[in-house]
């Protein structure tokens, strides 16, 4: 009994241990940005915010460009997510349902350039980019952004799509639907979890890219958040409440998605990876 007690001991420890170690920068930062100047530039730490104030935020919605930059990183990820989404829809389900010659092999490719690093290919992207003149521009950013969250969609909701049996899809076409309409009313209600964990990941990973609109787009007008928030601490010196409260404003978007949609979505991915 005490060796059993003593065993689940340290992977409960472990466990809490780098919950503590991963929470306690997002929380540090959030606590940052509501605390007065005054306890952040104090030599002891202040660990819980005793006066709240919410001039940081104000500093931060206030500085220039912001509101631009926010239409910006929410139409470049929004509408990567939503390509992704209708191309990986189609291409899930011929590789699920139909077989062609080279289907294992188009499979391993996408496994292939999921794993590969999309920086190897920045200069090639940068030439093509600027050869069609398409420099500081959103459509580019699109683009790559679909591309670059493509593979996994596609893998994730093949898995979703073979798990569906075959005969609910033909005992719809014997009643009357078509391959398409079938596919509409009979597999994509089946496919909520796995649209919903490729989703989140497809808007983490585009709300969060940096070193592609860092090199194709230098007017601010057409930068997103990521890369305004690097440039934050320069604008406002060593004000670490303002730049908190811009990192807590820049994360709380996938903070509240992730909330909203964590039980789908951490079902989505393993099932997704387990099945077909």
């Amino acid at each position: 009994m005490k060796r059993s007690v003593f065993g689940r001991f340290w992977p409960n420890a472990t466990a809490v241990i780098l919950f503590i170690g991963f929470v306690f920068p997002v929380y540090w930062m959030f606590a940052t940005a509501f605390k007065p100047t005054g306890d952040i530039i104090s030599e002891a730490p202040v660990w819980f915010p005793t006066d709240i104030t919410f001039g940081h935020f104000s500093k931060a919605v206030h500085a220039d460009h912001f509101w631009t930059l926010v239409a910006n990183s929410v139409t470049v990820t929004v509408s990567a997510v939503a390509l992704s989404l209708v191309i990986a829809l189609f291409a899930a389900f011929a590789l699920a349902r139909m077989r062609f010659k080279g289907r294992r092999g188009f499979i391993v490719t996408f496994m292939l350039a999921q794993m590969a690093p999309w920086e190897v290919m920045v200069i090639a992207i940068y030439m093509i980019v600027r050869d069609n003149d398409m420099l500081d521009s959103l459509v580019p950013l699109t683009v790559f952004y679909t591309v670059m969250v493509l593979p996994l969609t596609i893998l994730t909701l093949r898995g979703y799509v073979a798990a569906v049996p075959k005969e609910l899809e033909e005992s719809a076409m014997v009643d009357g639907c078509t391959r398409t309409q079938a596919f509409v009313r009979v597999i994509f209600p089946l496919l909520a979890p796995g649209l919903m964990a490729t989703s989140l990941f497809g808007f983490i990973t585009a709300w969060n890219e940096f070193p592609l609109v860092l090199i194709l787009n230098k007017d601010i007008e057409k930068q997103t958040l990521p890369l305004w928030l690097s440039q934050f601490q320069t604008a406002f010196g060593d004000d670490w409440g303002a730049t908190m409260a811009a990192s807590s404003l820049f994360a709380l978007p996938i903070l509240i998605l992730f909330i909203f949609l964590q039980r789908k979505a951490v079902s989505g991915l393993t099932d997704g990876a387990v099945k077909g």
